[in-house]
């Protein structure tokens, strides 16, 4: 790849660079631009002028951060000025608003004095929420933060500084314990001492180094207490030592950390450190010490460096987007000691946790991440990294006395689940519920996963096992399962094995299967024959009750995989198969059905499902449903039998179910637009956008779930079968390891739920 020329390319592409504002509210009607501007605006400034903080509630200031620099210290390019700053000041704002949808005006100051650059600075606070500086030049960037600390009543931040200093002492308590080291007795020296040098410097002491075994070297040596060329900065770290040379310091050291140059630290250095070495080599693009050589030279050191193609990448975003999230939500005056501390602990401690799928799918590790040498810090694209640093971050502003405002940690952290996507609040909710059932029954759900040896299967099945209390069973052939298993890391102590080979399972199986279906042509032989396909085996275990839930597919065509269970398991009495969709698309929970199973329903089919519908999407939402039953018309216009059999149905739900909001036949404009509803269909009884969705036919139902998954880029829940006999669900046999997980907890969910639906 040619990232200079693909670079260019990329960042001249109308529109130009990477960022551009967007509105936040509808400016469509006269009404809308009349409170977006005069007269309307008018009441949100009186307010303001009385209380500045109200800027907070009537702007978007709270949710706003200004990255500010003068170009004069850019990584990689050194004092390239503010002009040439702005594409890496933009950069950042694509950073903060993909990780943790803050909003940034990107600030590039056309000024090298630093009493002139504070004074702008300063003079931007009725704007800004939070300020980040950038790319500013040792030593001016420690006078120019610490004075715009001093006067500012935000949160003032330099990422240079104290991102770098608090991913990399994340990384250093985790290496410290894998070691079996103590902070108090780790010799620990530095190469460098800039800003991010002398930040890390300071935080390692703030976490429990002891002064003494802290050696900072510069370009001149050793930081000693007999030298005169000094600045205040590094005098702090100056030793009373006869040690000259970082080549002398090296000699036993426990811990190296390279902010400095590349290829400073050398192959004898190294070997000259004590055993598990702890090396740092943090110079980008190129290390203090090549990391194939660090290899080579010491087979026991435990590396990390500032690139993403070696393990234990120290990336500051990490750090800066999730410090800043949760400072400003908490409207922090600033991000003090005690924020940076509960965000290093908070770093170090996830990277023990267990890694999701989607993150182990990004760097290709089928096999799995798993805490030790090579990963000391999470991944960056870690989704969890939002979830445990801002509420330790914002736990810290309340208890230290910086947060203007107080809020419920708990109540914030499910607040946060909305950043990473809509559909992880909602399946945070089934997993809630879940846990609840768990507590109030004692008991775990037992989920019965068919094809087991799918790898897709086994990843999903790793995850759940890992994050909940499910219980889940396989069916397959034990060694393949086995094997597979064994590549991507999974335990499979807690999971029970439904063996294909068993002879005695098949035969109960296939006893099972002959009872319920001797009078419609299958003979034992045949049961046996059946109870050898996995769907069916998992169908018969079902009814049996050795397991509480099943989901099969995967393998087979829907219809097919379909097939085992409406032959075995059945259905419920007095309701109709039908398959729907959970799709959230910017916040609004829709309802997609029957997208899977009636190619035609009639009138009586299409009320039936339109109430099973509902049933089972008012245990997933605490909207007020409105069900809209679609057609290519609207209310009469074409009187053919298609309309005529949808006006019916709206007539029998009516009837049957009066306490629900429905109206049809009606075009899908009509059902979401409500302003649509008031002027050309006055009469409709929805009162507002539909959020359950009933298609005329599969055709529809399919062809406009997928349209608009695709379309707006959201993941959707399902297919989740109604009416079955017991909870049973079918996979798309392209469903992601996602999808997967998503419908396991679906399925745990319908098995601690209340089965019935309304009465028909």
């Amino acid at each position: 790849m040619d990232y200079e020329k693909d670079s260019l390319e990329y960042h001249s592409r109308v529109p130009r660079g990477k960022i551009f504002t967007g509105l936040s509210k509808p400016l469509i009607t006269q009404i809308d631009l009349s409170l977006a501007y005069t007269p309307g605006v008018a009441g949100p400034c009186r307010l303001i002028a009385e209380e500045a903080d109200l800027s907070f509630t009537y702007t978007g200031r709270g949710n706003l951060v200004a990255v500010i620099s003068n170009g004069t210290a850019v990584l990689g390019l050194g004092n390239i000025g503010p002009y040439a700053a702005k594409p890496v000041m933009e950069g950042k704002a694509v950073l903060f608003k993909k990780f943790a949808n803050i909003d940034v005006f990107d600030i590039e100051v056309a000024s090298t004095d630093p009493d002139h650059f504070i004074s702008v600075v300063k003079s931007l606070e009725p704007t800004f929420g939070g300020i980040n500086l950038e790319d500013i030049k040792a030593p001016e960037c420690f006078y120019i933060e610490e004075e715009l600390r001093r006067k500012m009543q935000i949160p003032v931040f330099h990422d240079d500084q104290h991102g770098t200093a608090i991913i990399a002492a994340a990384g250093f308590l985790n290496a410290l314990e894998i070691s079996g080291r103590k902070i108090q007795t780790a010799k620990v020296v530095f190469s460098g001492a800039g800003a991010a040098a002398i930040a890390c410097a300071n935080t390692f002491l703030a976490l429990g180094v002891n002064p003494r075994n802290l050696i900072l070297c510069d370009s001149k040596g050793v930081v000693r207490a007999d030298r005169r060329d000094l600045n205040d900065f590094k005098r702090k770290f100056a030793l009373e030592t006869p040690l000259e040379t970082m080549a002398e310091a090296m000699r036993g050291a426990d811990v190296f950390v390279g902010v400095s140059t590349s290829d400073i630290l050398s192959a004898d250095m190294l070997k000259s450190m004590a055993p598990q070495p702890i090396v740092f080599a943090l110079s980008n693009p190129n290390p203090e010490i090549n990391p194939e050589l660090a290899l080579a030279t010491r087979e026991d050191v435990i590396l990390a460096t500032g690139r993403s193609d070696y393990p234990n990448q120290v990336n500051n975003v990490l750090g800066f987007p999730y410090i800043f999230r949760g400072a400003l939500d908490v409207r922090a005056t600033a991000i003090n000691e005690e924020m940076k501390l509960a965000a290093i602990r908070a770093i170090a401690a996830l990277a023990k946790d267990d890694v999701p799928f989607e993150v182990m799918n990004v760097y290709n590790r089928p096999e799995g991440i798993s805490f030790g040498k090579n990963y000391l810090i999470p991944k960056p694209v870690d989704p969890r990294v939002l979830l445990k640093v801002a509420p330790a971050v914002a736990a810290a502003a309340m208890e230290s006395g910086v947060a203007r405002t107080k809020i419920d940690l708990v109540k914030y952290e499910e607040h946060l689940e909305s950043i990473l996507g809509p559909t992880r609040v909602l399946m945070r909710k089934v997993k809630k519920r879940i846990y609840s059932y768990q507590k109030q029954q004692k008991k775990n759900p037992c989920i019965l996963l068919t094809k087991g040896d799918d790898v897709r299967m086994l990843k999903a099945a790793k995850q759940v096992i890992e994050e909940s209390g499910i219980n889940l069973s396989l069916i397959g052939s034990p060694p393949k399962i086995v094997e597979r298993a064994r590549e991507i890391g999974l335990s499979l102590e807690k999971i029970k094995i439904f063996d294909t080979d068993d002879a005695g399972l098949i035969e109960k199986v296939a006893q099972a299967l002959y009872e319920k279906r001797k009078r419609e042509g299958v003979t034992i032989d045949i049961a046996r024959q059946m109870a050898k396909v996995h769907d069916y085996l998992g169908a018969g275990l079902l009814t049996l009750g050795e397991v509480d839930g099943l989901i099969c597919g995967i393998s087979e065509p829907y219809k097919r995989a379909l097939k085992p269970l409406l032959e075995v398991v059945g259905t419920k009495p007095n309701e109709i198969l039908a398959g729907i969709y959970f799709i959230i698309v910017e916040d609004k929970f829709l309802v997609f059905s029957d997208c899977t199973i009636n190619l035609a329903p009639t009138s009586e089919q299409l009320a039936y499902i339109a109430i099973q519908t509902a049933e089972l999407a008012q245990k997933y939402t605490s909207e007020t449903l409105r069900i809209a039953l679609l057609s290519f018309s609207s209310f009469g216009a074409n009187k053919i039998v298609d309309t005529l059999t949808i006006k019916k149905s709206v007539e029998i739900i009516r009837r049957r179910a009066p306490n629900l909001i429905v109206d049809g036949e009606m075009q899908v404009d009509v059902a979401l637009d409500p302003e649509l509803q008031k002027s050309e269909f006055p009469f409709c009884t929805l009162g507002g956008a539909a959020n359950v969705l009933i298609f005329p036919n599969l055709a529809a139902a399919n062809i406009g779930y997928k349209m608009v998954s695709k379309l707006t880029h959201s993941t959707p829940i399902g297919p989740i079968l109604l009416g079955v006999g017991k909870p049973a669900n079918v996979l798309q046999r392209v469903a992601s390891v996602g999808e997967i997980i998503n419908m396991i907890y679906i399925t745990a969910d319908q098995v601690s739920q209340d089965q019935n639906t309304l009465s028909l």
